[in-house]
C-alpha cells in the first residue's frame, strides 16, 4: 500500500476507533511560534508548567531526528452537564472546569494515539512514532492549527467547525511522508467577546495570554493567591471557562459521545466543606481519575477556601477558624484568614487578631495585617 492510500486507511481507523478530527502536516519547525514563544519568555508571561526549551517546542526533529510528518487529533468533550447540582445556603458547591470532567484527557488521547501507532507498526514495521498529550514538548494547538483540525482563536483555544473549541488534542510524530493538509482559515473575524469578559485581562492581545493572571493558571498554582484575584474565582476550584462560554462558536455545543468524559455532578461539583476536610487518601479515591487532580489536593482546597468567601458561606467559619489556628499549611491558614474577614467583616477581627499572637510564618503575618489594616 502506498503512503497516499495508507493516509486514506488511517483516516478510516481513527473514525472507528472514536477519533473525532485527525489531520495532518510536515515536521518543519514552528518558525513564527518560535518567535512567539521567545516574546513571551521575554515578557515573563509563561507559566512555568511549559518545557524550559524553546526549540524543542518548535522543531519536532529536535525531539525524534526522523520525524517526517506530525499527526493531530481532537476528541470532543461535553459542555453540559445532567442534572448539575446547585448550591445552596449552608451547601455551597465549587467548580471543576469542563476539561477536568470525567476520566483524565491525557490518559484518554494517548490511548487514542496508541492505538494509532499500533496500526502504523503493523503496516509499516520500521516507522519511527512518538505521541504526547498536552505535557509533551510540541505545542498542540500550534500543530492542531497547521495540520488543519481548526484554527486558533483570539482566547488561544483551536476552535474547530463542528465541536467548537471544546476539543482535546494530541499529536505523534512520525517518520512517514504524509502529505500534508492545508490549515483552516481563522474565523474569528472582528469578535473581541473573549478578550472583553476574561475576569484578571489574561488575554492581553489577540493570541497572546499572559499565562500568570489567568485563572486556569492562578488555581493551579501552589502559592497565596494575589489579593486583586481572589473575588474573580467565583466558585472555580479548578480551572476556568470564561472565554470558551462566551465564544459564540460554542454556542449550542455540547457531544456526549465520549462515555469516559461525561462528568459525575457529585465530583466536578462538590460541596466546599467537604473539600475542606479531605484526606490526601479521600482526595485521590473522588478526584484522581480527573486531570484537575494533578496539583494534589492543596491547590484545590486553597480555591475552596476562596469559593466559601465568595458565598460569604457562614456556616464554614468554624471550619476555616480551625484551619487558620491548627493547619500545618501557611497558604492555607492566609486564606482561610482572608475568608473569615471576607464573611464575617468586624465581627471576625478578635479571632484574626488571637491568630496574629501566635503565628509565625511570614506569609500568614502579612495577611493577617493586612486584613487588620482595612
Amino acid at each position: 500500500m502506498n503512503i497516499k492510500e495508507f493516509k486514506k486507511e488511517l483516516i478510516k481507523y481513527s473514525k472507528e476507533i472514536g477519533i473525532d478530527k485527525i489531520g495532518f502536516t510536515t515536521a518543519d519547525p514552528f518558525l513564527t511560534l518560535k518567535d512567539r514563544l521567545y516574546r513571551q519568555q521575554e515578557l515573563n508571561y509563561q507559566s512555568g508548567f511549559e518545557t524550559k526549551d524553546i526549540e524543542r517546542r518548535a522543531d519536532a526533529r529536535k525531539i525524534m531526528n526522523e520525524a517526517h510528518s506530525i499527526i493531530a487529533i481532537a476528541l470532543a468533550y461535553p459542555s453540559k452537564m445532567k442534572d448539575s447540582p446547585k448550591s445552596k445556603k449552608g451547601s455551597t458547591r465549587g467548580i471543576f472546569c469542563r476539561a477536568s470532567w470525567g476520566e483524565d484527557y491525557h490518559i484518554v488521547v494517548k490511548n487514542k494515539l496508541l492505538q494509532l501507532e499500533s496500526f502504523i507498526l503493523l503496516h509499516y514495521p520500521n516507522t519511527k512514532v512518538q505521541s504526547m498529550v498536552d505535557t509533551g514538548e510540541l505545542v498542540d494547538r500550534a500543530v492542531a492549527e497547521r495540520a488543519g483540525i481548526g484554527w486558533s482563536a483570539k482566547n488561544c483555544s483551536i476552535i474547530t467547525p463542528e465541536f467548537g473549541s471544546y476539543v482535546y488534542l494530541g499529536e505523534m510524530i512520525t517518520s512517514l511522508p504524509f502529505e500534508p493538509d492545508s490549515p483552516i482559515e481563522d474565523q474569528c473575524g472582528e469578535c473581541t467577546k473573549c478578550i472583553d469578559v476574561c475576569p484578571t485581562s489574561a488575554i492581553v492581545a489577540p493570541g497572546q495570554l499572559n499565562a500568570k493572571n489567568c485563572i486556569a493558571f492562578l488555581t493551579q498554582s501552589k502559592e497565596m493567591i494575589p489579593l486583586e484575584y481572589r473575588k474573580e474565582f467565583g466558585n472555580r476550584i479548578y480551572g476556568c471557562d470564561t472565554c470558551q462560554t462566551i465564544c459564540p462558536k460554542n454556542k449550542g455545543i455540547n457531544f456526549t459521545h465520549h462515555i469516559e468524559m461525561e462528568p459525575d455532578p457529585e465530583t466536578v461539583k462538590p460541596l466546599l466543606r467537604s473539600v475542606l476536610k479531605v484526606s490526601n487518601r479521600e482526595f485521590k479515591n473522588q478526584f484522581g481519575q480527573m486531570s484537575g487532580s494533578w496539583r494534589g489536593k492543596n491547590p484545590i482546597q486553597r480555591n475552596a477556601i476562596i469559593a466559601l468567601a465568595h458565598f460569604k458561606d457562614e456556616s464554614a467559619v468554624v471550619d476555616l477558624m480551625e484551619m487558620a489556628k491548627n493547619d500545618a499549611r501557611p497558604v492555607i491558614r492566609g486564606t482561610a484568614i482572608w475568608a473569615i474577614s471576607e464573611i464575617e467583616g468586624n465581627k471576625g477581627l478578635p479571632f484574626i487578631k488571637e491568630c496574629l499572637k501566635t503565628e509565625l510564618d511570614a506569609i500568614v503575618i502579612e495577611e493577617i495585617n493586612t486584613v487588620l489594616s482595612k
